[in-house]
């Protein structure tokens, strides 16, 4: 049954993210649609999404114990590329924080909720991930792009970075009415403004999608000979070495079982973080690299989520 219910949700993912392949295809709403989409998902439907979830998510189901166990397997990830990396690839400093951060930072939007919601059936699961990499991995990696590309670096740019980012913002918004809920007993949202957040909120999952798959026309992935092999490496640390790590943890040192263990594991696997691509270009640098690797790790992700729900859910 867990791999029929997996299944059945990458059915719908998948149908919906056709939809925006066809619609880029067919020149749907012009050329600006996909852009169009991405940027009212980012500011408008997602972090309203994740406020309307929390803000009715018991506080502690939030902050899981499961937290621990995305950071170290996103950390040890990371500081495996980096190893490799000085072994046999020899990139420069920035190509390197690209290529750790393919392997580390989880698409915990476009493909996490949806994921969360179809497969896991609680999009509340990517909260914390969301939090622990805009608060934590996202700083260090601008910290490293700017001494690496410029030769210095900005606290007061870095530090602000979390204020940028909408889904954090609604997030944190939706905790903190969590956290009252929790403290009073009392909701303080009315029903008449909290109906309106909420039906605004349903339609990220759908849109992103969709954008997704417009992203997919025209795209042409490991034309540059040189990544070839690190993008690999990249996909294998991040779409099979993370989840086996994210197990080793959550079964042995956890102590997780059944549906926690599943999720972490499940959660583990999904692909490269397209905010990873993000990163790159504002810094022009690796863009190509940070493409790749998330477009290959998209498309790998699926077949080893539907191997971990064989043996696990």
């Amino acid at each position: 049954m867990g791999l029929l219910s997996a299944m059945q949700g990458f059915v719908v993912i998948g149908i919906i993210i056709g939809v925006g392949y066809v619609a880029a295809r067919l020149r749907v709403a012009g050329s600006t649609a996909q852009m169009v989409l991405n940027q009212y998902a980012f500011f408008v439907t997602n972090p309203f999404l994740m406020f309307a979830i929390l803000s009715k998510e018991p506080i502690t189901k939030i902050f899981h114990s499961s937290i621990v166990v995305a950071f170290f397997s996103a950390l040890a990830v990371g500081l495996l590329f980096l190893i490799i990396n000085r072994l046999l690839f020899h990139m420069d400093g920035a190509h390197a924080t690209i290529g750790a951060l393919n392997s580390l930072y989880l698409n915990s939007n476009n493909i996490g909720l949806p994921i969360a919601t179809y497969i896991l059936g609680n999009p509340a699961l990517v909260a914390p991930i969301l939090v622990m990499q805009q608060a934590v991995f996202t700083p260090i990696a601008l910290t490293a792009l700017d001494v690496t590309t410029t030769g210095k670096t900005s606290v007061k740019r870095i530090l602000a970075q979390p204020l940028h980012q909408p889904l954090l913002i609604g997030s944190l918004g939706g905790i903190a009415v969590s956290a009252f809920t929790s403290m009073t007993g009392h909701y303080p949202i009315p029903k008449f403004i909290y109906d309106p957040i909420y039906m605004i909120g349903q339609a990220a999952v759908p849109m992103i999608l969709m954008a997704f798959g417009m992203s997919l026309h025209g795209t042409k992935p490991l034309q540059n000979k040189t990544n070839r092999s690190a993008n690999i490496v990249v996909t294998i640390l991040k779409n099979v070495v993370m989840p086996l790590i994210a197990f080793l943890i959550s079964y042995f040192i956890m102590g997780f079982r059944g549906k926690v263990l599943y999720a972490c594991v499940v959660l583990a696997a999904l692909p490269a973080g397209q905010n990873v691509y993000n990163y790159a270009a504002r810094y022009n640098v690796g863009t190509t690299f940070a493409r790749d690797g998330v477009l290959l790790s998209t498309v790998t992700s699926p077949i080893v989520i539907a191997i971990i729900a064989t043996f696990l859910s």
